[in-house]
């Protein structure tokens, strides 16, 4: 990430790596440093949201109110699903071949021409400039 800021859309794979001590944790905190220093902007999905608080506690990295209170304090955008979405959604189904709950970030960073960080590279590798933490 080099241009000031950056529009980032993470999925969750790369949001749970900001509280499991996992390969490429320290990458997916530095997009997060980078969106609080205000060098980037990091969007997500609410579905990042929930998935991010429920990886968490069931691997007991925090209770669900720590991590609720992390990711609020973040001051990360939230795009709820709309007609919009899902129609980019479907869209990314068929071209990724993944289910529609991992088209949803790669739809909204279409949405948005922004960047997608994922690291899931089963799902997301075929994102055309996708950004593969861990």
């Amino acid at each position: 990430m080099t241009a000031e800021h950056t529009t980032l859309v993470l999925d969750a794979s790369a949001g749970v790596k900001w509280f499991k001590p996992e390969a490429g944790a320290d990458e997916a905190r530095a997009l997060l440093q980078a969106h609080r220093q205000r060098r980037a902007r990091i969007i997500v999905t609410s579905q990042f949201i929930h998935e991010v608080v429920s990886v968490a506690v069931r691997h007991s990295v925090g209770t669900g109110e720590e991590v609720w209170a992390a990711l609020r304090e973040a001051d990360l955008t939230v795009v709820g699903l709309d007609d919009t979405l899902a129609a980019a959604a479907f869209d990314q189904c068929r071209l990724l071949g993944c289910s529609f709950y991992d088209a949803l970030a790669p739809a909204l960073a279409t949405l948005l021409d922004a960047t997608l960080c994922s690291a899931d590279a089963r799902a997301h590798g075929g994102f055309p400039g996708v950004m593969l933490v861990g």
